[in-house]
């Protein structure tokens, strides 16, 4: 095998197939073997010199992808570099091997995978050479299409590749000026292209032919000049002769789709309202009313699923950009018609489907609901309005006009939306394959995203005619109650279509249909037997008043109801149930927290009184996770009341079981050791704390009272397990930590460090307390522990704290800074320095930790020993090496904040920083911002290094960076010296980089670092440069993606405060 690495020798085909074939088709070590020979051969410098031996003389198609695949990395990589003579030869070879395979129509069909491939090669090519050197191109592969049909085929297939190369991935992979010229020149060239394409259309009879060139047709259709599309006779033949063929009838629908979705201006309104009326008079004769859709989709073929999902995707985008347009130039009918043909869609159970039908519905439904909002500002009489909008001028048609044509779609609509509604995130029960009621566990994301589009689109039907919402609704729980619909999902599906259109209702009409919606189901709940159907009927019961905070906080009575029929439910046997219950319960108890403490008329005392003394009672079936999200409900409900001395009895009336159970266990730990052992006593301390953190988290800072009670004994029970725990690791190495009971132990640990942390979250004016009585004991128990500790014993929850405290308290904490440095920093650096990947949440914790010890305390960080200090800055370089983004974005913004804390120090002390590590930074940020593996860090890469870059610019650093005792650097600057280094690294590290590619480069960083976005393209075009088209760059627009998408949710906030419902309540602040 090893033969073939001889690259002194010509190469023998015949044995690199055979190893070709051992790798695909052998075993064990022959396997092994050839795919390191193999390895080894593609990785060769010179092993592109011998894929045309391959290509011409190989019997093995995978032989001949795997030369391919040289030739495509070196086209990408290298071809800057290569001598003219091999890069003419390599395009000609691949030229004439095209012209061999696809002369004709039985070869083009034999060969079309390896075809497409080589085709590929090709255009990446025409990428690197055309037009400049390779300016015949188009007219070349036109002249050559008029010669033989199959080869016409295959250019097509060419032509396809490279508009897609050059107009749908050219952002990601290549430069921006690259990209614009050969799409300039394209253009330029596009009448030839465009010619031979009609020629082809008008004249072909071969359906593959005609298949391929309206193929490639679509992908010209986003980015050609305007009049080719509407001044010619394209939109005619693709309406009147390729629509109806089957053949031809999905790549026709397409190209519909594509140019319905051009932004033309109003250049050309007639000729979409006539491509739209042809297509939906086409679409009829093909489709008639597609009345039956949904009931015989299972029993179409692809090719007809396909049509339909097409003509979905047509419809729905043409009308989602040209409604208005169409409402007013094209006859109403075929406006209805295009409509009914998305209801119907609608109706088909295919879940990707629906979605695209979905999208449309809330442009319609969100157009006319904003419609009607403006309508009454605009017109001064319904009458004069009528007549405005109905002449032809092109005027909008009115919002009552509107209204009036679309209310049979939308009841329509209505129905559907009920018919199809996903399931909330809120609902726990869920109907398995099996047709079981079960606990769901994980949540389904997809969902969850199609649950939020179904609500959006439901509010503003619901806004649009209130009472047909409410009429639907009541109809169908009718249905369910005479058992003429019932079912699981019926049921399921109503009731999360009613909670979804909270608030979007007049409070007179929520009440009205609440009161007869909720009674119907608790009648529902009392009628049906049987585990599940109770499960069913109760958790619809509970999503919906979840959803109702208004209306239960003006019907008390009813809230009071609701909350016992809860505590009832929490005695269910279905753990689905119980989970369901305790949720909705914190969900009620932030929404209407003051109710429950106030004393309400005809009360002998304010409700939580009564829940805190029957807690125990209600809270007997629940399990320990339940019983913390009831204690997180009640302490909720006791933050609400202001008076400190009352909200301390709460506290204590609902913590006092706990508190006797706390001190009763902890007095038989401190007279007797060896109670630890029993793994029961340590789950008890462990489920206690739990409560304790739940309902701190809750309660708040009033919670003091409370942590006071137990601090003391914490930190002492802290210790005792800690001792334990080492005694174990010690007698049985770092397996001990996967014992049942040193886990246990450990849970005591987690749970007294949440505590604290929970605590010090909400301790707003208190830090001053927090620092003299509860870190110092704190510290105390835990920095020693840790540190002391086997690696795998130790625990993050111990940074975190510290991380929490130090954020709470900042310059406070800044004499406790070294204690924590010597017992956390080196020990958890330690741990995590060996790969990237274990102890992550150490790994993430204690970047964390440096980032807020560097904002709050940096003092502290002056005064650490040198060797200490060298320690820190090699641990976050270490830190921004890493891949897992969340690290590396931390390294890097503790690097940021780090220079601009030392260039705002003492002159003497930054001109020391930065002349040890200056240099050092400033190399490891470039080797990482030119490593694929960091792309996804790239925003905060390349603010660093505009950041330094800037502060040598600007002259800021003073003291040389250099060793300005050597007589080489005489007449060296700081500028020159950091340009030179930041070339020799490129330098080295690219190899296909020419001298001036790099200077430029340079110059660029400093001509570019005082604007971040000029700066952030020309670093992101010599990465792209660098790398030439190789790999996926989309991590490098993450930047822009991100901004896009935080831009996006803060207009949708914006947007759902402003209409009634569409802010969930469980998203609303409580007086909302």
């Amino acid at each position: 095998m090893e033969a073939i690495l001889d690259f002194n020798q010509d190469l023998d085909v015949g044995l690199f197939d055979r190893v070709v074939d051992a790798l695909f088709s052998g075993k064990g070590e022959e396997q092994k073997m050839a795919q390191q020979v193999l390895t080894q051969f593609t990785d060769h410098e010179m092993s592109w010199a011998r894929a045309d031996r391959i290509l011409s003389d190989s019997n093995s198609l995978q032989s001949k992808f795997i030369a391919l695949q040289i030739l495509e990395k070196l086209i990408q990589t290298k071809w800057k570099i290569l001598d003219e003579e091999p890069r003419n030869g390599i395009k000609n070879f691949s030229l004439n091997l095209i012209v061999e395979l696809a002369s004709s129509e039985e070869s083009l069909r034999q060969n079309r995978v390896f075809l497409s491939k080589l085709n590929l090669v090709l255009v990446q090519i025409l990428k690197q050479d055309w037009p400049q050197k390779w300016p015949d191109f188009i007219p070349d592969i036109v002249a050559t299409s008029r010669t033989n049909l199959a080869l016409c085929e295959n250019n097509m297939a060419i032509l396809k590749l490279l508009s897609e190369e050059v107009f749908d991935f050219s952002a990601e992979q290549m430069t921006q000026a690259k990209a614009k010229a050969l799409k300039t020149q394209m253009c330029g060239e596009f009448s030839s292209i465009y010619s031979l394409c009609m020629e082809i259309l008008q004249k072909a009879v071969q359906p593959s032919l005609i298949l391929a060139t309206l193929e490639t047709l679509l992908r010209f259709l986003s980015w050609i000049p305007f009049g080719f599309i509407f001044e010619m006779d394209l939109i005619n033949n693709l309406c009147t002769r390729f629509l109806q063929p089957p053949i031809t009838r999905n790549v026709t629908i397409k190209c519909l789709t594509e140019i319905g979705s051009l932004e033309c201006g109003n250049d050309y309104q007639e000729q979409l309202v006539n491509m739209f009326t042809m297509a939906v008079g086409g679409l009829h004769e093909i489709l008639g009313d597609l009345g039956n859709v949904s009931e015989e989709w299972d029993e179409y073929d692809d090719d007809q699923q396909e049509f339909i999902q097409n003509v979905a995707i047509f419809l729905t985008s043409f009308l989602s950009s040209h409604l208005r347009l169409v409402e007013t130039s094209a006859s109403r009918a075929t406006v209805i018609q295009a409509h009914q043909y998305v209801l119907r869609i609608s109706q088909v159970d295919e879940r990707e489907l629906f979605k695209v039908c979905l999208e449309y519905w809330n442009v319609l439904v969100r157009g006319m609901y904003e419609d009607s909002r403006t309508s009454s500002f605009n017109a001064p009489s319904g009458l004069l309005n009528l007549g405005s909008n109905a002449g032809a001028n092109g005027a909008s048609m009115s919002a009552d006009l509107r209204r009036q044509m679309y209310s049979g779609i939308l009841t329509g609509v209505r129905y559907v939306m009920i018919s199809r509604m996903a399931r909330p995130e809120e609902v726990l029960i869920v109907e398995n394959d099996e047709g079981e009621i079960v606990r769901e566990f994980i949540k389904e994301t997809d969902t969850i995203t199609l649950y939020k589009a179904e609500r959006e689109c439901l509010i503003y039907l619901t806004h649009l005619d209130p009472k047909d919402m409410e009429n639907i609704m009541v109809e169908k729980l009718n249905r369910q109650m005479d058992g003429s619909e019932w079912s699981w999902s019926n049921l399921n599906k109503l009731c999360w279509a009613i909670g979804s259109i909270s608030g979007s209702m007049s409070e007179d009409q929520e009440r009205r249909v609440l009161v007869i919606i909720i009674k119907d189901l608790l009648s529902l709940c009392e009628l049906k037997r049987g585990k599940d159907n109770k499960a069913v009927v109760a958790s619809n019961i509970m999503y919906v008043v979840g959803q109702y905070p208004r209306f239960l906080k003006a019907h008390w009575k009813f809230l009071k109801t609701v909350a016992n029929k809860l505590f009832e439910f929490m005695h269910e046997l279905h753990e689905g149930v119980r989970d369901m219950a305790c949720d909705t319960f914190v969900t009620i108890a932030q929404k209407c927290r003051r109710h429950f403490i106030a004393h309400q008329p005809g009360e002998a005392s304010p409700f939580v009184d009564e829940i805190i003394a029957n807690a125990e009672s209600i809270t007997s079936d629940l399990m320990p996770q339940q019983v913390n999200r009831f204690c997180e409900a009640v302490g909720y409900l006791i933050s609400a009341q202001l008076n400190t001395q009352t909200q301390a009895m709460l506290i204590s009336g609902l913590m006092k079981p706990y508190n006797d159970e706390w001190n009763s266990l902890v007095q038989k730990v401190g007279e007797n050791i060896n109670v630890l052992e029993d793994l029961n006593v340590v789950k008890q301390l462990g489920n206690i704390l739990r409560v304790n953190v739940s309902a701190c988290g809750a309660v708040g800072k009033g919670f003091i009272s409370q942590v006071g009670n137990i601090y003391i004994d914490m930190l002492g029970l802290y210790k005792a397990v800690s001792e334990i725990i080492s005694s174990c690791v010690a007698r049985d190495g770092a397996i001990a930590t996967k014992y049942a009971n040193v886990r246990a132990m450990r849970t005591i640990k987690k749970e007294a460090l949440r505590l604290v942390d929970t605590y010090v979250k909400h301790c707003d004016g208190e830090v001053a307390a927090v620092n003299e009585n509860m870190v110092p004991p704190l510290l105390e128990a835990v920095l020693a522990d840790y540190a002391q500790n086997v690696p795998p014993a130790r625990d993050a929850e111990v940074l975190k704290t510290v991380n929490t405290i130090t954020g709470a308290l900042g310059g406070l904490m800044t004499d406790k800074i070294p204690i924590v440095f010597d017992s956390l920093f080196e020990s958890t650096i330690n741990m995590i320095n060996q790969d990237f990947t274990d102890y992550p949440e150490h790994r993430l914790a204690i970047y964390q930790l440096l980032q807020t010890i560097n904002q709050k305390c940096f003092s502290a960080l002056l005064n650490l020993p040198p060797q200490q200090f060298r320690f820190m800055v090699m641990s976050i370089m270490w830190g921004f090496k890493h891949t897992h983004r969340d690290v590396a974005d931390v390294a890097l913004t503790i690097t940021q904040d780090m220079i601009n804390n030392f260039n705002m120090c003492d002159r003497t002390i930054s001109d020391a920083f930065f002349k040890a590590y200056f240099v050092e930074l400033l190399n490891e940020i470039i080797v990482v911002l030119a490593d694929n593996e960091h792309k996804s860090s790239f925003k905060p890469q390349y603010m660093v290094l505009a950041r330094m870059v800037r502060l040598i610019d600007s002259n800021q650093i003073t003291a040389p960076l250099f060793d300005a005792s050597q007589p080489e650097n005489s007449g060296l600057d700081n500028g020159l010296y950091v340009r030179q280094s930041i070339a020799n690294l490129l330098a080295t590290a690219f190899a296909n980089l020419t001298q001036r590619q790099i200077e430029v480069f340079v110059e660029g960083l400093f001509n570019f670092n005082d604007d971040l976005e000029k700066f952030r393209n020309h670093v992101r075009d010599f990465l792209i440069q660098t790398k030439e088209f190789a790999g996926d760059n989309a991590d490098l627009y993450l930047d822009e993606t991100e901004r896009d998408i935080e831009q996006k949710k803060q207009k949708e906030k914006e947007m759902a405060r402003a209409i009634p419902g569409m802010v969930k309540p469980s998203e609303m602040e409580e007086d909302e």
